[in-house]
């Protein structure tokens, strides 16, 4: 680097609390690199990389020789990896995130999408073949790779429809002028605006007129990814290039997302009962406030589906303990049986940092001890942080004997006869997250001045009071700083600090790999480990497990919710484009936000309006904290009525939800989706995130704006029913405005060509909705014709002795349901209902046979021809309006 180069870059380059700022001319100034020793074997194409010019050297040292490899491993993806064949760096561990077999390239001519290069300077792209259109490229932007620093820069079509790259709280369509994304895992309490959050997800889908692409950059290392006008660029510290672009479809974006699940894994099945409505609470104070919330669900009459405990149950807030005085074991396993005797499920909080107890006995900390799994500091002494028990360790969860560790302590604490029988898992904190203010050199003395753990503020109910009366090993060399790299990402964290308020990146685990290139799989690994303990504890149950940290692959193993947020409208309208990010985009369905809000006082009417959105995300949970004031759906009229209200709705819905959750297992197919998966053509859905598809058919619009009863919805040019009176609507294309929506009601559509799959009646518990019989819903398109899927299993099982898959197709006044009824439902056909029917038929006829008028019935003023059918759901049938 020249003089004028060296003062440019000292000038330009600032080392600014919440990241660094560059010039973007220096960065462009860097010489790149030139490609030589190109050689081609069918699918695969090998490069030596050299320096083109002087080092830039503008965060350390650039790497004068690179190995390029490029793989087309299958019709649709093309894999391309950039790294050191000098020396080993750290990759994400196929052991975190197994890889997509690539030993069998397919022939580039077969190839949906191309790899072109130039030598000199070396730079490539990705081309959609059918269309010629350049999809990613870094011509004229030089790849930049140092030590502890990556620069890949691609051209961007002006206003580019970007979307992912998360986890944010930005609009679900990332504006593409002016954007900082920061991929670093911290405890971001009320999920703020425009910083980094708990999860990390580097991969993108492109949506055009043309088609949706998606690019994943498969790197856990601390990032930003810069979004500018006509550009956007990855700035990583540390790890490898190493990219995987996914050519989607012209047609379909649903494409993009199955195959971005074929490199990630699909989501991972849950049981039946999970789609219930969950209730918890950070604050309950004893085991009486616990049964009280279950008992006035009941007298409430609202469906309470599954009972959650905060970390309030613990003994001075260390996991797998119960406080004697507040949760006792006896009293709360009598809370455990209630549940179960009513059909219900129970959910514990557990944390991954174990209070540091040496000589206490306390065992959770002495049998990690013993064996010897904690996260360590460069001596080898155990890593110290200040979590909610106070002073605490971490599990590391590369040590080869984690799993049985995990496992132990699951089957101890959750054991059926003698602990506590959970039916499923919430794992929080796991960032990991801390408490202790850097420099953290005395966690022990800010335990101290923290009041950590919190002292109970009540006082313990008597003993006996009645309830329900009512991979490779890398080590880094010298010069790396594992502390203050010379490029700081844009981290929210207090003072920006790799470590601030977690663990410190220069702590080791046992295969030698470091907090610095790991920290971002933190929360993915103990889902992991949590998931096979679950397992493990109930062989052969599929498993629910919530976590708050995930990493790409996440959703192969658990759920997620979207964090700590406030009771705010702001963040009622956000929590919209956080599902869909997650659901759509990075293949963990089972999402949703917090109901009602976390932090802070929700109101009776935001709190209504938010249950009745909540009840379309897949995870539907109302949870709020200590600090705020009480929110369960029963505390007030409105809320009732609307959790009343939606949940028919859902309960209904239930088994239609089921079998998108199905179809995602085995696809990767999103069981939500913004407007533009179905409309991709119509530019005036692309920024749409207050409107969202639930299921392939079912178009929810909420209500958005406080103390408001009227919603502007974008409504395509289709046909839609509105769900609670089936009457026809025909979208225009244009904004509608549905006016004297109430407190207690929310906008929900058929998209026209379904047959919806319905229970006959919601319930107050999933067991009891799966002894009700079906109803099916035939929504015709605009072309007359419609069809839709169900799947039935039993619901709970890993393995399947038997399942029903059915499918129903409904053209020229006949709907024929057919299929495998290979699991006995039990129950019968209600009921078939079409809608837009221009006028009564004359016969009607089911199996050929005429159907007696008694059992039909039609409205003029809806258009809706109901026919009572009455058959066991064993069997097809077809129905015929003659």
């Amino acid at each position: 680097m020249g003089f004028f180069h060296v003062l440019l870059a000292s000038l330009a380059i600032s080392r600014a609390l919440g990241g660094t700022t560059v010039d973007p001319a220096v960065l462009a100034a860097c010489p790149g690199y030139t490609a030589s020793d190109v050689k081609v074997h069918g699918g695969t194409l090998t490069a030596s990389l050299k320096l083109a010019g002087k080092a830039c050297n503008v965060f350390g040292s650039d790497i004068p020789a690179l190995s390029l490899q490029v793989v087309y491993e299958t019709n649709n993806r093309i894999h391309v990896k950039i790294t050191d064949p000098s020396s080993a760096r750290y990759e994400v561990p196929e052991s975190v995130l197994p890889r997509p077999s690539g030993a069998n390239p397919v022939s580039p001519k077969s190839a949906a999408i191309k790899f072109n290069y130039t030598t000199s300077p070396f730079g490539f792209s990705i081309m959609r073949k059918s269309t010629s259109e350049v999809l990613f490229s870094t011509a004229s932007h030089p790849i930049i790779y140092e030590p502890q620093y990556l620069r890949v820069k691609t051209n961007l079509a002006p206003d580019a429809n970007i979307f992912g790259l998360g986890e944010h709280t930005n609009t679900f369509r990332l504006n593409p002028d002016n954007t900082t994304l920061t991929l670093w895992s911290r405890d971001a309490y009320g999920v703020p605006t425009g910083s980094n959050l708990y999860g990390n997800h580097p991969v993108y889908f492109e949506h055009r007129k043309t088609g949706t692409h998606a690019v994943l950059l498969l790197n856990s290392n601390g990032m930003d990814i810069k979004l500018t006008r006509g550009a956007l660029e990855y700035n990583v510290i540390g790890g490898v290039l190493d990219f995987y672009f996914l050519a989607g479809s012209q047609t379909d974006p649903t494409e993009a997302a199955k195959q971005y699940a074929e490199v990630v894994g699909t989501p991972a099945e849950v049981p039946y009962w999970s789609f219930g409505l969950h209730q918890c609470r950070f604050g309950y104070n004893n085991y009486i406030e616990v049964a009280d919330v279950i008992s006035n669900y009941s007298a409430a009459r609202i469906p309470l589906e599954t009972m959650w405990t905060d970390i309030d149950y613990m003994d001075r807030r260390r996991i797998m303990t119960v406080d004697p005085d507040y949760f006792p074991m006896n009293r709360m396993r009598e809370i455990v049986e209630h549940l179960h005797s009513q059909d219900q499920r129970f959910v514990l909080m557990t944390d991954p940092a174990v209070g540091y107890l040496p000589d206490q006995g306390y065992g959770p900390y002495d049998r990690g001890t013993a064996d010897d799994i904690w996260l360590k500091n460069a001596n080898g002494s155990q890593h110290l942080g200040l979590v909610w028990p106070g002073v605490t360790v971490y599990p590391d969860w590369f040590h080869p004997k984690i799993q049985d560790y995990w496992s132990n302590e699951f089957e101890l604490f959750y054991n059926p006869e003698t602990g506590l029988d959970i039916d499923g898992a919430w794992i929080d904190m796991n960032e990991p997250s801390s408490f202790c203010d850097l420099p953290c050199t005395n966690p022990f003395q800010q335990a101290v001045k923290q009041a950590l753990p919190p002292p109970r503020s009540t006082l313990p109910p008597p003993p006996d009071a009645p309830i329900f009366v009512n991979s490779i090993p890398v080590r880094h060399s010298k010069r790396d700083d594992l502390l203050t790299p010379q490029y700081s990402i844009n981290n929210a964290a207090p003072g920006g600090n790799l470590s601030s308020k977690t663990a410190f990146t220069d702590t080791v685990h046992a295969n030698n790999l470091t907090e610095y290139d790991t920290h971002n799989l933190y929360g993915t690994m103990m889902s992991v480990a949590t998931q096979q303990a679950m397992l493990a504890r109930r062989p052969g149950l599929r498993t629910l497990i919530i976590t708050r940290s995930t990493f790409a692959g996440a959703g192969a193993h658990v759920g997620k919710w979207l964090g700590d947020n406030f009771s705010t409208w702001d963040h009622y309208r956000r929590s919209i484009a956080g599902m869909l990010g997650m659901a759509t985009i990075y293949q963990v369905p089972m999402v949703g936000a917090d109901i009602c809000g976390y932090a802070q006082n929700t109101t009776e009417t935001l709190c209504a309006r938010w249950a009745m959105l909540g009840a379309f995300y897949p995870f539907m949970r109302n949870h709020n904290s200590d600090t705020s004031n009480s929110q369960e759906f029963y505390r007030w009229p409105l809320t009732t009525e609307a959790a009343k209200n939606v949940l028919d709705m859902r309960y209904r819905l239930l088994d239609y939800i089921y079998t998108s959750f199905h179809e995602a297992s085995l696809q990767g197919t999103p069981v939500v989706s913004p407007l533009w998966f179905k409309y991709p053509k119509d530019a005036a859905t692309y920024p749409i995130d207050l409107q969202w598809l639930y299921g392939d058919s079912i178009l929810v619009s909420p209500v958005t704006e406080e103390n408001s009863t009227s919603v502007s919805i974008y409504l395509p040019k289709d046909i839609f029913y509105d769900f609670l009176t089936l009457t026809p609507v025909r979208g225009t294309g244009a904004p509608v405005l549905l006016t004297n929506v109430s407190f207690t009601e929310i906008p929900v559509h058929i998209k026209g060509g379904a047959v919806l799959p319905l229970r006959a009646k919601s319930t107050m518990t999933t067991s009891e909705l799966r002894e009700t019989d079906f109803e099916f819903v035939v929504a015709p398109g605009t072309d007359g014709k419609a069809e839709g899927h169900l799947y039935i299993d039993d619901g709970v099982s890993v393995d399947q002795a038997a399942a029903t898959e059915v499918a129903m197709h409904y053209k020229y006044g006949t709907l024929v349901v057919s299929g495998n009824f290979g699991f006995k439902t039990g129950v019968n056909t209600a009921r078939v209902r079409f809608l837009n029917v221009a006028k009564a038929p004359a016969v009607v006829l089911l199996n050929g046979k005429v159907v007696a008028r008694k059992s039909v019935s039609y409205s003029k003023a809806t258009k809706v021809l109901d026919v009572a059918v009455g058959l066991p759901f064993t069997r097809g049938f077809t129905v015929t309006l003659l």
